[in-house]
């Protein structure tokens, strides 16, 4: 198990969202997905407001795809289970997983920022596949590009969380910000060992990228593009069934559902669905009191650039 090559991160968890009162299973995007590791070399990003879900929906991602650990034990009793063709995918492939909010503390620079994630993959790499005989100063690329060239039936699922985060520190310069897309371009554009990349960010990469860099990505926005939207934030439905589980389980109710309606589905997908803010929602029901659980959302009219 490495820390983002088939790490059990993911599986933990996500394990541990399944087990929540308000757990909403959305785990047939899956579906959406196979084909795209059959035909391999794939690239999608979905861009979406903070708190809506993006890291709950790349842990279940990973946990599913990845070697790391069977996961039977989560996924038999969800959704995606009733696939005809969930054995065949649950748990089969090497997935680099990295969520790139990942910050050290003592972190004051691009340097470091980037120096710790090649250090950590490519020391992955290297006990995963000694037969490589990786050199400990090479890059990422080019160990990746060996472990394909030894044994070309290795590829990889990549699932990027957060993957602008850098752009919102304050130590990075614009000549770091284009560094760090150049860096994501080398990795990932037109290589041979990526099956898929599942990346996920807050704003649309052309907000950072006007060029060619990450132009290799179909990009899914909340704004503009109707698919995938059922699967970020929560619909009426879900909502109604959360409601039920709210009178269910609570004795004191404080809240009605025409309070969650009012509060908190101020977001519409590109085909006019409402859809309601996931962690408000879940807090709100949780702790039996409707407030402003999305002050750190973000604004929504960011996500139209």
């Amino acid at each position: 198990m490495g820390i983002y090559l088939n790490s059990s991160t993911a599986y933990t968890l996500y394990k541990n969202e399944t087990k929540k009162p308000y757990f909403v299973d959305k785990t047939l995007i899956l579906e959406q997905l196979f084909p795209l590791v059959d035909e391999g070399t794939n690239y999608i990003c979905i861009t979406r407001p903070r708190r809506f879900g993006k890291t709950v929906m790349a842990n279940m991602i990973a946990s599913f795809f990845s070697k790391a650990q069977n996961a039977a034990d989560i996924f038999d009793c969800l959704k995606i289970s009733q696939d005809a063709d969930y054995q065949i995918y649950r748990n089969k492939y090497n997935v680099i997983h990295i969520s790139f909010n990942d910050i050290s503390r003592q972190c004051t620079s691009y340097e470091q920022y980037i120096s710790r994630i090649e250090e950590r993959l490519i020391k992955d790499l290297q006990k995963e596949f000694p037969d490589a005989k990786l050199a400990k100063e090479q890059s990422a690329v080019d160990a990746l590009i060996d472990i394909y060239a030894n044994d070309c039936s290795i590829r990889f699922i990549f699932v990027l969380d957060e993957w602008d985060f850098i752009f919102h520190q304050p130590f990075i310069t614009e000549k770091e910000k284009m560094a760090f897309l150049s860096f994501l371009r080398s990795l990932l554009k037109d290589r041979p060992y990526v099956l898929l990349v599942y990346m996920t960010g807050i704003l649309p990469i052309a907000k950072y990228s006007s060029g060619s860099e990450l132009n290799m990505f179909t990009e899914f926005t909340m704004a503009k593009s109707p698919a995938f939207s059922d699967y970020f934030g929560f619909t009426q439905a879900e909502v109604d069934d959360l409601y039920s589980r709210y009178q269910n389980n609570c004795n004191d109710m404080r809240i009605t559902r025409i309070g969650l309606q009012q509060w908190y589905n101020g977001y519409h997908t590109a085909s006019e669905e409402q859809v309601y803010n996931p962690c408000s929602v879940v807090q709100a029901l949780r702790f039996n009191e409707l407030s402003n659980y999305w002050t750190s959302s973000g604004p929504y009219d960011e996500i139209y650039f």
